[in-house]
């Protein structure tokens, strides 16, 4: 690695966390091992932190971060700092990796927080500093927005005592308005570009909540066409399981369900919540019951393992 002084390094990437981030996503590695290695290394984030992020066993993932560490130690690959010329096919995974920092601190997987404020504000630093090395990369924009969508509700997301609140039951006076017009501001860049992306399509889904007064007022059939763009342009089951909340509001309860069964997530804790959800919403109470067990089972965080409990109980002695 070239030393901390070097004049080119500095003109390059000038901060010192994004130039190793850029330095850690080496090309010779997959994609997902350049995230994982640069997250438990770089992130902030512990071995079963990054687990939760890929959704994988803690053990799955320490075996993983092993082999690229051996990976790089027997290819004798190079830690060099990119040239400007190289930072374009790094790209992406530099910015899965601010993403994951942001969502680990947007929701904490452990612990008896559900915000890590500093992850969240280090992820959006680096997305601003991002933004000013790659102006022209919408996606950088894009990832941007989205992020500060999402932090904007950061102080209506908990109570006076600290129980979890839903965005749609969240006080949106208490938004932030300027984090809301900034993201808003790099949106309509993004759309004049007309070069959409993941990150921007999910901008676009935060911005379409950000704008309605409330829940009633919001506009769900241009989101779930958002989503529709965002599945065609990267599918996941992740992001088909937060559509289906979409299609309850849409098409209906049912329709929604019977999407969620088709996903194969059992091991993530919000399939589970949000399949209890639905099935709460039918009258199926036994099964929602069963369902909200099984979240709290594989839910590590105590503010939502609580906001569980407390949605599980409202269902006792219920038919």
């Amino acid at each position: 690695m070239l030393a901390p002084d070097d004049p080119e390094e500095e003109t390059v990437v000038p901060d010192d966390r994004l130039r190793l981030i850029f330095t850690c996503c080496h090309p010779a590695l997959a994609t997902a091992a350049q995230v994982a290695l640069t997250l438990r290394l770089l992130g902030g984030l512990s071995t079963p932190e990054v687990a939760r992020a890929f959704l994988v066993p803690e053990a799955t993932m320490a075996q993983r971060l092993v082999r690229a560490k051996a990976k790089i130690r027997d290819a004798e690959i190079p830690y060099r700092v990119p040239e400007a010329t190289d930072l374009s096919e790094r790209l992406r995974s530099v910015l899965a990796v601010i993403y994951l920092i942001f969502n680990e601190g947007y929701v904490a997987s452990s612990g008896d927080r559900l915000i890590r404020e500093d992850l969240c504000s280090e992820a959006i630093r680096l997305g601003r500093l991002l933004r000013e090395l790659m102006p022209e990369e919408s996606e950088v924009m894009g990832l941007l927005a989205l992020m500060l969508f999402i932090d904007s509700r950061r102080a209506a997301r908990l109570t006076a005592e600290g129980q979890m609140v839903l965005l749609r039951d969240q006080d949106r006076t208490r938004w932030d308005r300027n984090l809301i017009a900034e993201g808003q501001a790099l949106l309509r860049v993004c759309l004049a570009r007309n070069r959409p992306g993941p990150y921007q399509i999910q901008a676009a889904i935060n911005a379409a909540h950000s704008e309605a007064a409330n829940v009633a007022a919001t506009d769900w059939r241009q989101i779930l066409v958002l989503y529709d763009q965002l599945m065609a342009l990267a599918p996941s089951a992740v992001t088909a399981l937060n559509r289906a909340v979409v299609v309850a509001e849409v098409q209906g309860i049912h329709e929604a369900l019977a999407e969620v069964d088709r996903l194969k997530l059992d091991e993530y804790y919000l399939f589970h919540a949000i399949r209890a959800d639905l099935l709460r919403q039918l009258g199926r109470n036994v099964e929602a019951k069963r369902a909200y067990a099984a979240a709290i089972a594989r839910c590590d965080n105590v503010a939502e393992q609580s906001f569980l409990r407390r949605r599980r109980q409202a269902l006792e002695g219920r038919a």
